[in-house]
């Protein structure tokens, strides 16, 4: 029996899952860490990241040979080292938004439509890979001009684990300084920043064999929420995914880079398979309910709250929610926005309350998919919410499309196992080996149910809110 490992390394935790080659888990770890919060700058150390990953990789294949395995991780988390590797600071975490003054300066010299039309990304913010080096250049240039390498988080472990100075173009999208349409650097925007070519490192695809650590294959992976979605089955336009997590993500391929659009703030990123695809995300979702629960409902558990909200009607009999406790992003972008409930009468109880919030967070699913333009025909559903079945049934209902979700809820390991697989030549493809592997636990069609006058009611109170 063969063994593919995958990793997936998000903001606070990193899980590794072992996968034979049927799909089925073996093993898994996960380890969680807490980053450093000082204001604007979020950092945390880089080499705890590797230590991290040998933690949980020594776990998972004890007693096991693994014949490749891949990491995915977040985009934009940045490390900087000297000569002689050595980080030069603490990893600069992409939450970090140190860099609004310099985000500001490439935004006045390129103009957002030029850096949507060479990056994809039609926002130009201090979480940018090109601002957070800008603002070194000017801000420490004692640290500036020693730099040797440039590394984003995935590139890092990569060199620490086979010495390749390599990364892979998914990771590189939101950098600002890669052009997703030539697949090359964008040598203008490394111009202005001030950074070197001989910095950066060699641009692959993804599942590409780079190296070898303790026997194994390491292969170029893709972004978290790519391999995500290959974990989920998501390799072509007919399918697209949602996760309602802490935020909700609506991931969706794409063949082309739409079109500027002034009033679009979708940002599109190089797709595993060489083309492209969307990503549209809110700040609150299943943390709403969570934030609900624990101040309103603390002996409850979430079960509860789907029995509690199940025979209340369609629409939460008038009762609206805005779930946007942290701002607004996607479609209408307002980071001073706040949540509330509209339309309470003397006739609403809890279990309004609890419906009224389900049905927030399926009305924004909703209008996630009408501003990405998808035309799908399912939608397979990852994170938290997938597990409530009161959930899915009324984002079943909302959008009219059915709601698959998976057997496997490890589905970025399971994505990054797969691209392992594939750059090792166990697997042909992601996309047929998707079919095999990736199995439907159930499938949540629409009911019937008429939610019309409740989409129209979340929509009007956004326009009184946002």
């Amino acid at each position: 029996m063969k063994y593919l490992l995958g990793a997936d390394i998000g903001t606070t935790s990193l899980k590794a899952a072992v996968f034979d080659t049927d799909g089925n888990m073996i093993r898994s770890a996960t380890k969680d860490y807490t980053l450093t919060v000082s204001g604007d700058e979020v950092e945390f150390p880089a080499d705890d990241y590797v230590k991290l990953f040998l933690e949980a990789y020594r776990e998972v294949t004890d007693g096991l040979e693994i014949s490749a395995f891949s990491i995915d991780t977040q985009c934009e988390t940045l490390i900087v080292t000297d000569e002689e590797d050595t980080p030069l600071m603490n990893a600069i975490v992409w939450l970090d938004n140190r860099a609004a003054k310099q985000a500001e300066k490439i935004k006045e010299h390129f103009g957002t439509k030029r850096v949507y039309e060479i990056t994809g990304q039609p926002e130009i913010t201090a979480t940018w890979p090109a601002a957070k080096l800008l603002w070194l250049k000017e801000q420490k240039p004692e640290i500036f001009t020693r730099i040797k390498k440039v590394f984003l988080l995935e590139d890092y472990l990569l060199y620490r684990l086979t010495g390749n100075f390599v990364t892979e173009k998914t990771l590189q999208s939101s950098t600002i300084y890669y052009d997703i349409q030539k697949d090359c650097w964008w040598q203008e925007m490394l111009d202005f920043i001030g950074v070197r070519k001989e910095w950066l490192p060699t641009l692959c695809d993804s599942a590409v064999k780079v190296g070898e650590y303790n026997g194994a294959a390491v292969v170029t992976s893709a972004i978290d929420q790519i391999a995500g979605a290959i974990g989920a089955g998501i390799t072509d336009t007919s399918v697209v995914s949602e996760m309602t997590g802490t935020t909700m993500v609506v991931f969706a391929p794409s063949e082309t880079v739409p079109e500027y659009n002034p009033q679009s703030i979708v940002p599109c990123h190089k797709n595993f398979d060489g083309k492209y695809c969307l990503l549209s995300w809110t700040p609150t979702a299943g943390i709403a309910l969570k934030w609900f629960k624990n101040n309103f409902c603390e002996n409850f558990d979430f079960k509860q709250l789907d029995e509690l909200a199940k025979d209340i009607p369609a629409g939460s009999c008038g009762l609206t929610f805005l779930p946007y406790l942290c701002g607004s992003t996607m479609p209408k972008y307002n980071p001073d926005a706040r949540g509330a409930f509209l339309g309470l009468t003397m006739e609403h109880t809890r279990a309004h309350t609890v419906r009224s919030i389900l049905e927030a967070v399926a009305c924004m699913l909703k209008a996630n998919l009408d501003y990405l333009g998808v035309c799908c025909g399912e939608i397979r559903s990852l994170g938290g919410g997938a597990s409530s079945p009161l959930w899915c049934q009324i984002k079943a209902d909302m959008t009219g499309k059915n709601i698959a979700i998976l057997e496997n809820s490890e589905t970025a390991c399971l994505g990054s196992a797969i691209l392992a697989g594939v750059g090792v030549g166990i697997f042909s493809d992601a996309k047929t080996v998707c079919k095999n592997l990736v199995k439907i636990k159930k499938v949540y069609a629409p009911s019937g149910t008429d939610y019309t006058q409740c989409y129209n009611n979340f929509l009007k109170a956004e326009d009184k809110i946002l």
